[in-house]
């Protein structure tokens, strides 16, 4: 969920990592090489992911499962393209990094509520499920990002966000202050526990990294439209709630080890 940093650094730096939801980095590279010349804003590509999940909730709603869980995968490489193209074009922004989990978020609550209307949850499991997602998600970021600290690369997000950063000079501060304050609201909790519940972690933090990376979106996605196409969505809290559950315990106690 970041927006990019200067080209000539690599997400993770100089660390050598195994991060299993960035399989779809290389079509959202070739898509940014396309959009760096073309009038088309980061902000925009981050909208054009943001309808689209709204779209695919809609669909699973409907009950068109398999063609809304494919287009959560689409979603996913859409949503690397708006962090390459503000790399590229060397241009971090942070009213994008704060829109961009803004965004996903809502994406996120609307397409689990369209899962839960379709597989008839009760809204505490509905409400257990959303939770689950963005813990699972925050923490796979919250790694991430101090993976990137470690190796030197994209410094665009930070684990602590308490602190308001100083506009890009090619954006305004009065839309940072917004976005910033609208981020403090509703995430900073969320970066608080995970900060809680982790530990130092191990040296390198491979462990950590490639663990937490499975509870990634591309993963995610791909494994939830696994469940669509063989018409098994029913085992979702099984894979929310019992294997994700068990890789978030497991990341977190080798992290305090």
């Amino acid at each position: 969920m970041d927006k990019g940093v200067s080209v000539t650094k690599r997400k993770y730096g100089k660390s050598n990592v195994i991060d299993l939801s960035e399989w779809g980095r290389p079509f959202a590279r070739i898509l940014a090489n396309f959009l760096k010349e073309k009038p088309v804003s980061v902000i925009q590509v981050t909208n054009l992911h943001f309808v689209l999940s709204l779209f695919c909730a809609w669909l699973i709603f409907e009950g068109h499962t398999r063609e809304g869980c494919f287009l959560l995968i689409i979603k996913g490489v859409l949503d690397a393209v708006d962090g390459e193209l503000a790399r590229i074009r060397e241009r971090p922004s942070h009213v994008g990094r704060y829109w961009d989990t803004v965004a996903d978020t809502i994406g996120l609550i609307a397409v689990m509520w369209a899962f839960g209307s379709l597989l008839a949850w009760d809204i505490g499991l509905t409400s257990l499920m959303i939770l689950a997602v963005l813990f699972q998600y925050s923490l796979f970021n919250h790694f991430s990002i101090r993976m990137r600290v470690l190796g030197s690369g994209d410094s665009t997000s930070r684990i602590d966000e308490r602190i308001r950063p100083v506009a890009q000079p090619w954006e305004r501060q009065r839309n940072v202050n917004i976005f910033h304050t609208i981020y403090l609201i509703f995430f900073s909790w969320q970066d608080s526990i995970i900060s809680t519940l982790t530990g130092k972690g191990s040296k390198k933090l491979l462990f950590e990294l490639t663990v937490s990376s499975s509870l990634g979106y591309g993963m995610q996605s791909i494994l939830i439209f696994g469940l669509a196409l063989t018409q098994n969505l029913d085992y979702l809290p099984h894979l929310i709630l019992g294997v994700n559950g068990s890789l978030m315990a497991a990341v977190i106690i080798r992290s305090r080890l």
